[in-house]
């Protein structure tokens, strides 16, 4: 009898360990997944329409200064930061770029006495070069590189130029160049203007001054020879 109650006793207790453990399995819910999920930066709009100004300063510091007291009266005129830079080989020449709304807004500022009375009293040293551009590209892609080179220039005919500078684009990246923006005036694709980021500046340069670019230019049907600015990006909007 003591065999068998002992017996029973062993599984009953059998009995409750393998309910426990089903239960136990029941009840359990997944853990929750606690891998933040990755933030993706998102890409910045490409500008389509964008005012260029440059000009010299007397202190980048003191005009920089100047220059952001003025975003709400820009804002105003439907202009919008986007890049401010310097001068590779002058770094008091500024240029800046801002996205434009409304471009007979953006001109009717950029001749406001107001606006020129205030560039003065922030340093402004020269007269202002003033281009009102289309992006056909205007790739923002982050990359490392700071140092940029913008060339204008002008060209019998766009399609036929477009065609002859996307045929040399390996040579360009031989060279160290990457496209950035390709644009033309606005209302008038005959004046264009090229950025690309400059991997390294002796190379850049040299090939701005090669035959072979010269060549293409002339078969691309450019007139006149190029305005060609090195700058380094200091401050991205």
């Amino acid at each position: 009898m003591k065999t068998v109650n002992m017996l029973s006793k062993r599984l009953l207790v059998a009995g409750l360990v393998v309910f426990v453990s089903c239960n136990s399995g029941e009840d359990k819910k997944p853990a929750a997944d606690s891998t933040p999920t990755p933030v993706v930066a998102a890409k910045p709009a490409a500008p389509s329409d964008v005012i260029i100004v440059k000009h010299k300063v007397a202190n980048f510091a003191k005009w920089k200064t100047g220059y952001e007291s003025g975003d709400s009266m820009r804002t105003a005129n439907g202009l919008h930061n986007y890049v401010i830079a310097r001068g590779v080989d002058d770094s008091n020449r500024v240029m800046v770029a801002m996205r434009m709304d409304d471009i007979a807004k953006a001109k009717a500022f950029a001749a406001d006495p107001a606006l020129k009375d205030a560039m003065k009293k922030h340093g402004v040293t020269s007269t202002p070069e003033i281009d009102y551009v289309h992006s056909v590209l205007n790739d923002t892609t982050a990359i490392q590189q700071t140092i940029r080179v913008m060339i204008k220039h002008k060209v019998k005919d766009w399609d036929t130029w477009k065609k002859l500078f996307d045929d040399h684009k390996q040579a360009r990246m031989d060279a160290g160049l990457t496209d950035r923006v390709i644009s033309y005036t606005v209302g008038d694709n005959h004046q264009v203007t090229l950025v690309f980021a400059v991997a390294d500046l002796a190379k850049a340069k040299a090939f701005m001054n090669s035959k072979d670019l010269a060549d293409k230019m002339k078969a691309g049907g450019a007139e006149g020879p190029p305005s060609i600015f090195f700058y380094r990006v200091a401050q991205k909007y």
